[in-house]
C-alpha cells in the first residue's frame, strides 16, 4: 500500500511539472497559477521525501 501511495504522489508530481511547463510556454503565463502549481509540487515533493 505504501508503494501505491508513493507511486500516486510521484504521478501527481510529474503531472504538476507538466502543467508548470505548459503554463510557462503560454504567451502570457499566469503568475498566480504558476505560484499555486509550484506550491502544490513542493508539498508533494516534501511528502515523497518523508517516506
Amino acid at each position: 500500500m505504501v508503494d501505491t501511495h508513493l507511486s500516486a504522489l510521484e504521478a501527481k508530481h510529474a503531472g504538476l511539472e507538466t502543467r508548470i511547463a505548459d503554463e510557462l510556454r503560454r504567451p502570457a503565463p499566469d503568475a498566480g497559477m504558476l505560484a499555486m502549481l509550484k506550491r502544490q509540487k513542493l508539498k508533494i515533493k516534501e511528502a515523497i521525501g518523508l517516506r
